[in-house]
């Protein structure tokens, strides 16, 4: 088998459709809708399109399931123990089995939800952010940047559970949630202890977890308004490893990435 397996290679049946995250806004199956419906709206029980955006926002969190899985296998497998300590291959083996069970819970929620697989397009930009050549960038761009986003949508689905009377919804993601902070902490873990003594090998990895983290804000996706579909979920993230200067550094990038989405449309409609 060879090692740093590409994402143009990965396996999948007739079902599944991909984009590239750059045309996601333009897709018709509409993975994230669009970024000024998703990105003006929380997700609201009371609200007649919330519904369809929890479906796809399930569907997007399943095929990050499957990628997480397939990421966190290539990095037990593309390393050898002179790149890497044994532990950290452990932990990854241990994040494998974790993320097979989301697996099987985000399809027993799709069809819960009424959706199918590939109703919804997929990216491969979670696998992508695993195919870094050096580890250290794979625990800041999946465990902390990607896998602490799950941190957030997980708790925002199982408010949004809570909220519209589905114990169902609300009992998966809370378990998911529960993974995911162990999956986000053993990055932060990691990263501290084998960038010990290479700052500039830890900078590096923090400059690709910021670059990762802008890109997912979307407009505005994730942040502590009402505006915000999805919330930052300080408590659980201080749990799995963020400090208070990180969590305040990822509301800033969320407002600027706002900013920046809403002049990008200002300057649409002039143009039109």
């Amino acid at each position: 088998m060879k090692k740093m397996f590409p994402a143009e290679e990965l396996a999948r049946d007739s079902r599944f459709v991909r984009n590239r995250i750059e045309d996601q806004i333009f897709d018709p199956r509409n993975q994230a809708l669009s970024q000024r419906e998703m990105g003006s709206a929380k997700l609201d029980p009371n609200r007649p399109a919330a519904a369809e955006r929890a479906r796809a926002l399930m569907h997007g969190i399943f095929t990050g399931e499957i990628q997480a899985l397939e990421g966190a296998g290539r990095t037990t497998f593309d390393f050898d123990e002179t790149q890497v300590p044994l532990a950290l291959k452990l932990d990854m083996a241990r994040q494998c089995w974790d993320e097979s069970r989301h697996c099987e819970i985000s399809v027993k929620l799709g069809d819960w939800m009424g959706s199918e697989i590939g109703e919804f397009a997929e990216q491969t930009f979670l696998y992508e952010a695993a195919c870094a050549d050096d580890p250290v960038l794979r625990l800041t761009g999946v465990n902390r940047a990607l896998e602490g986003l799950a941190i957030d949508v997980f708790n925002t689905m199982k408010e949004f559970g809570e909220l519209s009377g589905d114990p169902v919804l609300a009992f998966c993601e809370d378990w998911m949630l529960a993974d995911e902070v162990t999956h986000v902490k053993m990055g932060s873990d990691w990263l501290r202890r084998l960038t010990e003594d290479d700052p500039e090998r830890r900078e590096r990895a923090l400059e690709f977890q910021r670059t990762v983290d802008k890109l997912f804000s979307l407009g505005g996706f994730r942040g502590e308004t009402e505006e915000n579909p999805v919330h930052l979920a300080r408590r659980f993230r201080e749990l799995a490893g963020f400090s208070d200067d990180e969590l305040e550094e990822l509301v800033k990038v969320s407002e600027e990435s706002k900013a920046e989405a809403e002049a990008m449309s200002a300057a649409i409609q002039q143009g039109a």
